[in-house]
């Protein structure tokens, strides 16, 4: 890997605002990163997981407990309610009325 020198120090501090600018630009301040980044998570664990994924859609209180890859999801605890009372047959049902769910509030 060949890494570029800048050629002074602003060019170097212009490369990292632009790289900061460009890589979080639409993060809200007031919510910490734990919080916006748990149902992401857990939805993409359901993508890529067969066994996750039917757990999560049939006994969601063990899904949310048991996490996956031994890790569990940075939810709020309206979004762990949602999901717990949620009943769907696929992850796109499951999805559209968590959405529902958390705009109607």
């Amino acid at each position: 890997m060949v890494v570029a020198e800048p050629a002074n120090k602003n060019e170097t501090e212009r490369s990292m605002a632009v790289f900061t600018l460009n890589t979080y630009p639409a993060l809200k301040v007031s919510k910490p990163v734990s919080a916006r980044t748990g149902l992401p998570r857990l939805f993409a664990a359901a993508i890529v997981s067969d066994q996750f994924r039917e757990t999560l859609l049939n006994k969601p209180e063990e899904a949310l407990a048991n996490g996956y890859l031994g890790q569990t999801f940075a939810l709020t605890d309206r979004e762990k309610m949602i999901l717990k009372t949620i009943r769907a047959d696929t992850l796109t049902d499951l999805a559209q009325q968590v959405n529902r769910a958390l705009k109607s509030i």
